[in-house]
């Protein structure tokens, strides 16, 4: 069943994301003191009385900006009360009731979406401070006072969100859905991508470099199948990283990372691959993750005989580490090749979560040691005895041999080729833990 939605929405640097991160529990959106930090939608989920349900994080509604980025922000707030089931409107009580906040509680209305009015900032602890009655001018009901930085107030709020929800029933337990990270360099266009493949405008698109500081969620649902995409600010280079706002977004793509099960890592096919791409492929092994390599701008590269083959050879070099890996060379801009997207990231996902039995796995490691003998070191050989698989995501094998000093990296990675000739592992990492037995075992 589908999941019921409520949307934070205000002006900027009333509190939004503060509340957000404390009623989600974990610290999903960034918070600063400078209006605007928040420019996407951020979700969330929350649980309330039993009823879990998505909540959504918006960047400031400044009614009358100009700015592009302003502008934009103002387009995502609305697409979130659009498709959100209540809204939660948040004020500040030191700032009293303003025109923007009274242009706000207009735009709701002409919405015709439940609402709960939120007074933030109420954090004297006694009876309610006179000011949060002249919050009832806006005509949106009651006015809930909240601190969200102490937490008091939100219990009652959620009373109040929760009083709107059609159903009591929660989501299943059983949850299909692929988690994807679109990782890469700043402005090789990710959020064109995630927009291209929701079908909407999900994320503020802006030439500037850096606008997506978030990481943002889109659920995404088709022939396909069920995916939650996450596209990420882009990894800089640590050396680039100055402000408070961009060590946040660096965290929050690594964290992003954490969280799928897939990630699509974006190049600038215009700019050409670059030292920070393998940086940034090289979070992706590391947690193990299914791996698709995504070319975007193909439109824009002038091409000849061979081109894209040119291309893959340079990608090969640079990314030597992870051999495994499909490409894909896209366009966010025009659509080219982007629905092939969706099959290939099921491909990666279901290699990256495959099994295999312990019997089949001993039958190819026999056949393996058979072809290419184990090395021997001072007339002393590698014996490598028994493998089991012991986890996926990534797919994690337990190897048992005499000695871990003769299992050099040479051999784990024959064993390692051998076991992808066999079961495929396309666009996944393997890892390897190697035990010694005893000798008075054998």
């Amino acid at each position: 069943m589908r999941k019921n939605t409520v949307a934070v929405v205000g002006r900027p640097n009333v509190g939004k994301s503060t509340l957000f991160n404390k009623l989600t529990g974990k610290r999903i959106s960034i918070v600063e003191d400078t209006p605007g930090v928040t420019r996407d939608r951020i979700y969330g989920e929350c649980e309330w009385r039993g009823v879990v349900f998505d909540l959504i994080d918006t960047g400031g509604i400044e009614p009358s900006a100009e700015d592009v980025i302003l502008s934009n922000m103002r387009a995502q707030a609305l697409i979130a009360i659009d498709s959100a089931d209540v809204i939660i409107f948040m004020t500040d009580v030191r700032t009293g009731v303003t025109a923007a906040d009274a242009e706000i509680a207009s735009m709701i209305k002409k919405a015709g979406k439940n609402v709960v009015l939120c007074v933030n900032k109420v954090d004297s602890v006694g009876s309610v401070p006179p000011e949060v009655y002249e919050f009832y001018s806006l005509g949106l009901g009651d006015p809930y006072p909240v601190s969200s930085v102490h937490g008091s107030g939100t219990g009652d709020l959620l009373d109040a969100v929760f009083s709107y929800f059609p159903t009591l029933e929660g989501e299943s337990d059983e949850d299909d859905t692929i988690k994807v990270a679109l990782i890469g360099k700043p402005n090789v266009g990710k959020s064109s991508l995630l927009n291209r493949l929701a079908g909407e405008e999900r994320a503020i698109v802006s030439d500037i470099a850096g606008t997506t500081r978030d990481a943002i969620d889109s659920r995404v649902e088709n022939e396909y199948g069920k995916y939650l995409f996450v596209d990420t600010a882009g990894l800089r280079r640590k050396s680039k990283v100055e402000e408070d706002i961009e060590k946040y977004s660096v965290m929050r793509t690594q964290l992003a990372v954490e969280r799928a099960d897939v990630c699509v890592i974006m190049i600038d096919a215009e700019t050409g691959f670059a030292e920070q791409d393998a940086k940034v492929a090289g979070v992706a092994v590391e947690a193990g993750r299914g791996l698709i390599v995504a070319v975007n701008k193909w439109d824009a590269v002038e091409k000849q005989t061979g081109t894209m083959k040119e291309y893959d050879k340079k990608l090969a070099e640079g990314l030597s580490f992870m051999p495994y890996a499909p490409y894909i060379y896209i366009s966010a801009k025009t659509g080219q090749r982007c629905d092939s997207l969706f099959p290939l990231i099921n491909e990666v996902a279901a290699e990256n979560s495959r099994r295999i039995t312990t019997g089949r796995l001993n039958e190819v490691l026999a056949d393996a040691t058979t072809r290419v003998q184990p090395p021997t070191d001072k007339g002393k050989r590698l014996k490598v005895m028994y493998m089991t698989q012991a986890g996926t995501k990534p797919p994690t094998f337990v190897i048992f041999v005499n000695s871990k000093e003769l299992f050099h990296f040479s051999y784990q990675r024959y064993i390692e080729n051998r076991l992808r000739e066999v079961f495929g592992f396309k666009g996944t990492p393997i890892k390897f833990i190697v035990r010694e037995r005893e000798k008075e075992q054998y």
